[in-house]
């Protein structure tokens, strides 16, 4: 890293792949192992894209029972055709494809008095109904150490319960005393578990709703920091991976902070919205386009914070797989590598609201070269 007299430059921090991340572990300690990359990859042509939607009211209740033809498609402003839908209401625990739920309890980026408050946010929501819990839930562990996944996913709370209790609370090592650099090493290692956990849940079938509670990782961005091209290329580079990991993963992304009232008036709970707007070339990126907020928001996820109900946020995640509609298009090529198209789901009756993914990044079509 270099520190210049006014400015720094993030540079080495953002040089990684996020198809080569190393397997996450589970708890008895055998690795997972990591898929190919996503098909998403610089080269290849997207085709067929599945997208998941929410649809609710004004006060956000979900709205069952609409049909293809209550759904406009815009990919890019234009509309576009909807080759396929399915209409998913409550599924039970052996829906085909499944919907799975995964908790990520971060104990990098949250203060060590809150990862306890994460952990009994979790343990309350756990207990609801009994401990009977609607839909599989799994729990991975993110620690300055390593991320590690616990036991297959259960609906039976107190199972839970019990490898949420066993698995001890890591020393963090990056302290927040280390200034940038810890913030760094901090952005790094929370881009890489996220990369991780998109390139294992790839080779699973079914929804995936990923609830990371934490306040976020550290934006970086702001008058004081200074990207080179370089650094904005592989800045651009990791969007691009991520936003295919996701989306190939079927990921939808949610933020729940645990700071609750405490983080309510913080600069992290509302800056993030300036990098809201998808990435569509090397030279606008900052790397607040990757906050962890951005990214649940871009994913057709929720940002929620600012409210000391960890459990009924948890819960309000959770929600959105009660009911949803899956709709399948024909990605456009584009005509260069990592071509943004913006996409909108509208509702074809008033009062109602579609949330899905905002974007995805075209490739051009691969054409044999003749000999």
């Amino acid at each position: 890293m270099r520190i210049g007299a006014c400015t720094r430059s993030l540079g080495w921090v953002y040089l990684f792949c996020c198809s080569c991340f190393p397997a996450l572990t589970q708890q008895n300690g055998d690795a997972r192992s990591a898929p190919a990359p996503a098909s998403g990859a610089a080269g290849v042509a997207n085709h067929s894209i599945t997208l998941d939607v929410v649809v609710a009211d004004k006060a956000g209740h979900a709205a069952g029972g609409l049909q293809q033809q209550d759904f406009i498609l815009l990919d890019n402003k234009g509309p576009q055709k909807i080759t396929s839908f399915r209409a998913v209401e409550r599924p039970t625990a052996t829906a085909d494809p499944p919907v799975e739920v995964i908790l990520l309890v971060d104990e990098v980026n949250a203060p060590v008095t809150d990862v306890a408050r994460q952990r009994q946010a979790i343990e309350k929501f756990l207990k609801q109904n009994g401990g009977e819990l609607v839909r599989p839930v799994s729990i991975v562990f993110f620690s300055d150490t390593g991320t590690t996944i616990g036991s297959a996913p259960s609906q039976d709370g107190k199972i839970l319960m019990a490898e949420l209790n066993q698995a001890s609370s890591s020393l963090r090592v990056i302290g927040r005393s280390q200034g940038v650099y810890g913030a760094a090493d901090r952005l790094q290692l929370s881009l890489r578990t996220l990369g991780q956990l998109a390139d294992y849940e790839a080779n699973r079938p079914g929804r995936k709703l990923v609830v990371w509670i934490s306040p976020g990782w550290p934006l970086l961005s702001g008058p004081n920091i200074e990207l080179t091209p370089k650094d904005q290329q592989a800045l651009f580079n990791n969007i691009v991976a991520l936003s295919d990991g996701l989306r190939n993963a079927r990921i939808t992304l949610y933020s729940v902070d645990p700071l609750g009232t405490v983080d309510a008036a913080g600069f992290r709970t509302t800056y993030y919205k300036e990098f809201l707007k998808g990435v569509t070339a090397a030279n606008h990126v900052q790397a607040g386009n990757l906050a962890l907020q951005v990214l649940a928001y871009q994913s057709g996820g929720r940002v929620l914070n600012s409210d000391n109900d960890m459990a009924g946020e948890i819960a309000a995640c959770i929600n959105d797989a009660n009911a949803f509609y899956v709709l399948t298009f024909e990605g456009e090529p584009g005509d260069g590598p990592n071509e943004y198209h913006g996409l909108e789901v509208k509702i074809d009756k008033p009062g109602l609201i579609a949330r899905t993914r905002s974007g995805y990044y075209a490739q051009p079509e691969h054409r044999p070269t003749s000999n």
